[in-house]
């Protein structure tokens, strides 16, 4: 049995396609929920009767940063911190004390951890964080989801922009694009660490089920030269639109705020190379093909 935590209970957008895979795989999934009711357990039962049976835990869960309606403010940074942080720590907590551990513990974060660049490239080992308040935040967040011992297998699955069917980045971008109004963002020059949903959900089920997997895996396509402006013209490629209007830095600094915006106009040139070296074979290794998947 999977014990998820998915900030939707499962509901999600990344959280309804990793269950959809689980249970076609013979797995059984629960989910911890603030809400009661079949098939999940709530956070009071987590803290007050400790972790239920279950072979592995899966954590995806986090306030959307990105989300435009929230205003970038102390209050919102201290959302996005306990979301992930406490959470994560009460998991951890929970998985130690257990008098039975699960087999595996899988935390997925973000390249965020690595620092923007145009030129470097960052694999697995690479150094990160530190340098501003989202590398902080994953820095933070891999912390409190390390286990003392090695009884549990643990993965870290560091997420680029996830790319799917009815949510994830695309979902806000395919009515302007659509509309032939679509552009890069700011310079486009900035990579764009990218991958499809289904290969994010595939390499959480290969972390599950393949004993040899652990420690830190990218989860990006191969396809790692691609910028933001590549990523542009092939979304407008996919649709049969132009992809040539631009938006401006300082449109994108006025709606998300300064910090926040750094996540749209930087960005850093990651490559999967454990990921690969563990044997999972990516579904969407090329943008033109996930694209047209995700517009069908």
């Amino acid at each position: 049995m999977a014990l998820a935590q998915t900030g939707g209970g499962g509901t999600g957008f990344i959280g309804t396609a990793l269950t959809q895979l689980l249970r076609s795989r013979g797995h059984e999934v629960t989910f911890v929920s603030r809400q009661p009711g079949p098939g999940r357990v709530t956070w009071s039962e987590l803290s007050s009767s400790g972790l239920p049976p279950c072979d592995v835990v899966i954590n995806l869960a986090g306030e959307n940063i990105l989300n435009p309606l929230r205003r970038w403010n102390e209050a919102f940074q201290k959302e996005v911190l306990s979301s992930r942080l406490e959470t994560t720590h009460l998991l951890a907590s929970a998985i130690t004390k257990a008098a039975h551990p699960p087999l595996a513990w899988i935390l997925v974060t973000g390249v965020g951890y690595y620092q923007p660049s145009l030129t470097k490239e960052y694999d697995e080992d690479s150094p990160g964080g530190d340098f501003d308040f989202f590398s902080n935040l994953v820095t933070k967040w891999e912390e409190a989801a390390r286990l003392p011992g090695k009884s549990t297998r643990q993965v870290v699955v560091r997420s680029g922009v996830v790319l799917g069917r009815g949510g994830g980045a695309v979902g806000h971008m395919l009515l302007p694009f659509r509309l032939g109004l679509g552009g890069p963002i700011g310079s486009g020059h900035q990579f764009f660490p990218w991958i499809h949903i289904r290969d994010l959900v595939g390499i959480l089920n290969h972390a599950l089920e393949a004993n040899h997997v652990q420690g830190v895996l990218n989860g990006v396509a191969p396809a790692s030269t691609t910028t933001n402006a590549d990523f542009a013209k092939a979304l407008g490629a996919a649709l049969g639109r132009p992809a040539f209007i631009p938006v401006p830095s300082t449109v994108v600094q006025a709606v998300f705020g300064r910090e926040r915006a750094i996540m749209l106009l930087e960005g850093q040139k990651v490559v999967p190379r454990r990921t690969l070296a563990t044997g999972y074979q990516y579904s969407f290794p090329e943008l033109q093909a996930a694209l047209k998947d995700v517009v069908a």
